[in-house]
């Protein structure tokens, strides 16, 4: 959930500050040897590959952020969140794959770090890993997982993710639904909001919105994560020296990471990075065969599609993108149903010849699956754009008018699935809208271009 403190960690580099400012912030990163005595690991690959993990850690949160961003409970001291991130030999392009906590995992044998004791390979939850064995256990399973090599190990908590989202002055999150989980205390109304650091802990930690569980907690962390980068690289920040130090001094506070990251490397992507923007970034999930796949004494885990995830993990090591290469788009608004589900019959309802074709074309050409014949609609002296629909279809209706604006929105019990537009003399444009969850391709991927607010 916080690991998209890590990547924006990697983006900030971007500033070109200067050395003796990214060696000074080098100081402030914890060290950890999560590689130390590792024997037959994969084969390195083309490009940088690093593991960002998100620990549940809270000890420096206050009692009353604890209560007001529901951060009770005691910390299992385990991973939530796990992402592969992937930075290609060209620098050009980021892939990051969510891998689920909950995935059914086979760590290999080790020796538990509290207790001393050894034990075999066995069956866990993916997230265990870290609690019987630290980073090195964590990299290890992934590794065997993945059979994607790890160059670099990313950690950071609760605390570094709220200060470094407030330091950036919020992160804004566009939602065409409202988003309400009783657990997080997440409450967003259907809009645009700018969110503070413990806001955006709500927003990255919720996972009782929906039916969509740890899949959809998932992909709004992508998508927070692509408004992350979007904030980073256009705010300023990266080439404003003093705002620069305040929000990576933020960020490293509390992190920990391998002894390569330091300033060579920092210095190194920032320079190869200058150009970074949402679109540069790519976002996938593991493909899932089965999301409650049964094992006795673990509990319900998240089994991978073999055959599809090592297609997946062989793209990474042969660095190649994830996401389907798609013709740039034009800004659009986000709609809660996709317009090429809703069904609209066009009427002109005044006397110019043509405005009825007008509309309707202009309507299918932002993807409303339209009759293609346009109508007359009664009296032509109709000054105001009229939908009406069915009320059993008002989310259908309530997108549709996003693409009229000032339109006229009129219930009619009984008139079926299929929108009616009578257009009026204040016509004068459809303005384009998108459904809020893009097409995600093979792998379940988007760029980052396609989930940040418009």
């Amino acid at each position: 959930m916080r690991v998209a403190t890590g990547l924006s960690v990697l983006v900030l580099g971007a500033g070109g500050i200067g050395h003796a400012v990214v060696s000074s912030l080098e100081t402030g990163i914890d060290r950890v040897d999560p590689f130390k005595d590792m024997k037959n690991r994969p084969q390195g690959s083309h490009g940088m590959n690093f593991l960002l993990v998100g620990t549940d850690g809270r000890e420096k949160i206050t009692k009353a952020e604890r209560s007001k961003y529901r951060l009770g409970g005691a910390p299992c001291h385990c991973t939530d969140t796990l992402m592969l991130v992937h930075l290609s030999a060209d620098k050009r392009r980021a892939s990051v794959v969510s891998l689920p906590r909950d995935s059914y995992a086979e760590i290999p044998a080790h020796t538990d770090r509290t207790t001393g004791k050894k034990h075999s390979a066995h069956p866990v939850k993916l997230n265990a890993a870290y609690a019987e064995g630290g980073p090195q256990l964590t990299v290890r399973t992934v590794e065997g997982m993945t059979g994607v090599k790890i160059d670099h190990y990313m950690e950071v908590d609760f605390t570094s993710f709220m200060e470094t989202v407030d330091t950036l002055g919020g992160v804004q999150i566009c939602t065409a639904k409202p988003l309400k989980d009783p657990y997080t205390g997440l409450n967003l109304a259907p809009g645009t909001h700018k969110l503070d650091g413990g806001k955006a802990l709500q927003y990255v930690r919720s996972r009782h919105i929906d039916g969509a569980a740890d899949l959809g907690r998932m992909q709004r962390q992508q998508k927070f994560m692509a408004a992350l980068v979007k904030q980073t690289t256009s705010s300023g920040v990266l080439t404003n020296p003093v705002k620069f130090q305040q929000v990576a001094s933020s960020m490293l506070r509390s992190v920990r990471a391998d002894k390569g990251f330091g300033t060579e490397l920092m210095l190194e992507l920032g320079k190869a990075m200058r150009g970074f923007t949402p679109a540069s970034s790519e976002f996938a999930s593991v493909p899932i065969k089965n999301g409650g796949y049964p094992v006795k004494g673990i509990g319900s885990t998240v089994k991978w599609d073999t055959k599809k995830s090592k297609k997946l993990f062989r793209a990474l090591r042969e660095d190649k993108p994830l996401a389907p290469h798609l013709p740039k788009q034009p800004r659009a608004t986000l709609v809660g149903v996709a317009p090429e589900q809703i069904r609209v019959q066009v009427y002109n309802g005044t006397p110019k010849d043509g405005l009825g074709q007008k509309v309707d074309a202009a309507l299918r050409d932002t993807g409303f699956n339209t009759t293609r014949s346009p109508l007359n609609g009664g009296p032509r002296d109709l000054r105001r754009t009229v939908v009406s629909y069915d009320p059993r279809w008002d989310r259908s209706a309530k997108a549709l008018a996003t693409a009229l604006p000032g339109c006229e929105l009129k219930a009619v019990k009984g008139q079926g699935g299929t929108m009616k537009v009578k257009a009026g003399s204040d016509f004068t444009k459809v303005q384009r809208v998108k459904a809020e969850d893009p097409q995600r391709g093979e792998f379940g991927t988007v760029t980052g271009d396609q989930v940040v607010c418009p």
